[in-house]
Parts: structure tokens; C-alpha cells; sequence
């Protein structure tokens, strides 16, 4: 009998409050369970990157990240391919990949840059709640 599909693991800026917003918005909409969280900084976070043969310096996270079926997908197709997977009117975000790449990432690239100055950060991580501690690294 196959084995289960590992879910898909969103690794995310865990002191960025826009990051823990996706993160909020992502685990309501995620009815089925489907994604995993990790914050970058966290060396769960860091070691499941080294294992794919990534290394992202944990003290400038720049993206948000999505490892699906072992693949990596970084910036706004990271992005994208999240909200495909959430299902229902999420998937027409699909519809952006037609933009191209380089485009669509340089407008993720301006959004990063600024980031914490628009939405702030915290000091540490997010600690998820018990009922979602599974769901994180």
C-alpha cells in the first residue's frame, strides 16, 4: 500500500506580522490540512531546507517559501501555487502565472523590501496554538 503524500510545508518569515498574517489566512482556509508551517528562522525550518539542499541565512528571510513533492518554489509562485491549493475561488490566483515570472517577482520583491516597516515585526516567532502544533515544525 503507498504511503500518504507529505504535506506541503510553507516556510515563513516568523517575525514578519505580514508573514503571520498568510500564515492566519492560510490555516483558515485550509480546511483539509494540507500545508505544514515553518518559520525560517526555526532550525526545524532550517534543517528540512538543508535537507533539500537550500540554505536561506536565517537572520535575512527574503520569501516566502513552499516545498511541494519535493520541489521548491519561492517568491510569487510560492505564493500562487499556496492559494491554488486552497481550493474553491483561491485556485483563480492561477490565472497571475500567466504574468511574467520575473515581473510578478519583482512586485513580491518590493512588497518583501518593505515588509516590516508597513506591517512591523515582532521580536520572536509565533507560538501556534495546541490545536494547531501539529501543523508546525
Amino acid at each position: 500500500m503507498p504511503s500518504p503524500a507529505a504535506p506541503d510545508t510553507i516556510f515563513f518569515d516568523g517575525v514578519c506580522n505580514l508573514c503571520n498574517g498568510f500564515v492566519q489566512f492560510v490555516i483558515r482556509h485550509d480546511a483539509a490540512g494540507r500545508y505544514r508551517f515553518a518559520a525560517l528562522q526555526s532550525e526545524a525550518g532550517q534543517a528540512l531546507l538543508a535537507a533539500q539542499g537550500q540554505a536561506i541565512p536565517a537572520a535575512a528571510p527574503e520569501s516566502v517559501l513552499l516545498l511541494r513533492q519535493g520541489r521548491l518554489y519561492s517568491h510569487s509562485s510560492a505564493v500562487l501555487r499556496i492559494a491554488h491549493g486552497l481550493g474553491g475561488a483561491w485556485r483563480l490566483a492561477a490565472v497571475a502565472e500567466l504574468l511574467p515570472r520575473a515581473l510578478r517577482d519583482a512586485a513580491y520583491r518590493f512588497v518583501a523590501r518593505h515588509r516590516y516597516r508597513w506591517f512591523g515585526r515582532e521580536e520572536s516567532c509565533m507560538l501556534p496554538t495546541p490545536a494547531l502544533k501539529a501543523r508546525f515544525l
